[in-house]
């Protein structure tokens, strides 16, 4: 009878252990519309990697890659109501939930890759970073998402002429909208889940991507041109819902915002890997890749940045950004 005792008494010590340790141990779900050999979704592992590291095992993560749960916006609102803890959006995405946002999609605002960084991971990224929390999505850092260029079905473009009855697919984005009108486009707005068939039915005639998207996609299967103009950099930023932010403690919160902050250099070191990787691949299975002048583009969208003339604190923000590094 003791020992029945001690036995029942050794069971309920280790299952109020475990509860405890239940407890203690928590999930992130993070989903975003990306495939897994993306290097941005490979930054995201990394942070998993890292976060379980350092919170020894008490905060882990789990990835829904694919779309699984819905593309960028829907993701998004899910964030808004508590249903998801985290996200990797387009800041092309963002702008419409955060408008301080739009500034980053402003074609060649980013004189180049020094800028940028210097940029995102000073001041004004964390300001920018900051101001998603009254829309209940608090940023967490910037990746890297390259340039973004012009790639076609039916011919190269060299020129903003050339764009001129093109139905290009664009993010749902007004500043997206905005560029490709202003170089001559018809701009279509298409998830990018849908856009492979999209290109295949003739829906649209070409679309606006980085590199390793572009081969991750399989885009290079339909569109046979792509034309490295970099008329855009826009970043890809993780964000966390303030719902999530709230119920972490201060210990957690640190451990989080750690992982984020240095799965940015692993998968910085990724993206150039795999944008030289990208070219080559679509080169090998038959895409032309040109190298058009970029002044006449930038000319040509110049006209962009006076409709911030009469909004002062997004205009000082582009001048912020402009004089950064000068």
């Amino acid at each position: 009878m003791k020992r029945l005792n001690i036995l029942l008494a050794l069971c309920m010590t280790v299952l109020i252990f475990s509860c405890k340790q239940e407890q203690k141990e928590k999930t992130l779900k993070l989903a975003h519309a990306l495939n897994e050999q993306h290097p941005v979704h490979k930054g995201m592992m990394e942070m998993a990697r890292i976060l379980e590291e350092v919170s020894e095992g008490q905060l882990t993560m789990e990835i829904y890659a694919n779309g699984q749960l819905g593309q960028e916006r829907d993701l998004l609102e899910l964030l808004q109501i508590g249903s998801l803890d985290m996200t990797k959006v387009s800041v092309g995405a963002l702008e419409n939930f955060v408008p301080e946002m739009k500034v980053l999609t402003l074609p060649y605002i980013f004189r180049d890759s020094a800028h940028t960084w210097s940029v995102l991971q000073g001041p004004i990224g964390k300001k920018l970073l900051a101001k998603g929390e009254s829309y209940w999505l608090r940023g967490l850092c910037f990746y890297d998402a390259g340039s973004r260029s012009f790639y076609s079905k039916a011919k190269p473009i060299l020129s903003p002429e050339d764009l001129s009855g093109m139905k290009i697919r664009v993010m749902n984005s007004q500043s997206a909208f905005d560029m490709v009108n202003a170089l001559g486009g018809s701009p279509t707005p298409v998830s990018f889940g849908e856009l492979y068939t999209a290109l295949q039915q003739g829906v649209v005639d070409g679309a606006e991507n980085n590199a390793p998207s572009f081969y991750t996609s399989r885009h290079y299967e339909v569109c046979k041109f792509y034309s490295i103009d970099e008329h855009s950099t826009i970043p890809d930023v993780l964000i966390a819902s303030t719902y999530l932010w709230k119920k972490l403690n201060e210990q957690e919160r640190e451990w989080l915002q750690e992982a984020a902050d240095r799965s940015v250099f692993y998968q910085k070191e990724v993206w150039a890997e795999s944008v030289q990787e990208s070219l080559k691949k679509v080169t090998a299975a038959g895409v032309e890749i040109f190298y058009p002048e970029k002044s006449p583009f930038q000319a040509k969208v110049n006209g962009l940045y006076s409709a911030f003339d009469s909004k002062p604190e997004l205009k000082e923000l582009i001048d912020d950004i402009q004089n950064v590094g000068k």
